[in-house]
């Protein structure tokens, strides 16, 4: 199972964090969230988590993206594991989905919202074991 591993949640939307909080500890998981890319970015660094769930969509439209595609680039922060989980196709009607690339988008996994708790324990539980 999870082993007392630490997860970051990061995202704007304080009910998302928390439910999903409450979910992951419930298994087993250490979480902490934080409510921006900026400050998510901060408390990786000094936490040192196994995983982070990543927003897109918070203080501006694609921050999200910017903070996971500085996160192999960031020597603290090299192997942190990603998965992203947004609402933007949703938000901006956008006809395509985004796939993890390791250039672009280096990402374990993208999750459109909302994410049914199961799907996302069992993705959480993936992306840690690979």
């Amino acid at each position: 199972m999870s082993d007392g591993q630490r997860i970051l949640i990061v995202d704007d939307d304080l009910d998302f964090s928390e439910s999903n909080r409450d979910l992951l500890e419930a298994a087993g998981y250490v979480v902490e969230t934080a409510p921006d890319g900026a400050q998510g970015l901060v408390k990786a660094r000094s936490w040192r988590p196994d995983l982070m769930i990543l927003d897109v969509m918070m203080t501006h439209d694609t921050e999200g993206f910017e903070v996971a595609r500085a996160i192999p680039d960031d020597p603290a922060l090299k192997g942190l594991k990603v998965v992203l989980v947004t609402g933007i196709r949703q938000e901006k009607g956008l006809a395509y989905a985004f796939e993890p690339d390791p250039t672009w988008l280096p990402v374990e996994q993208v999750l459109e919202k909302p994410v049914p708790p199961e799907m996302l324990l069992k993705v959480v539980e993936q992306a840690l074991a690979g």
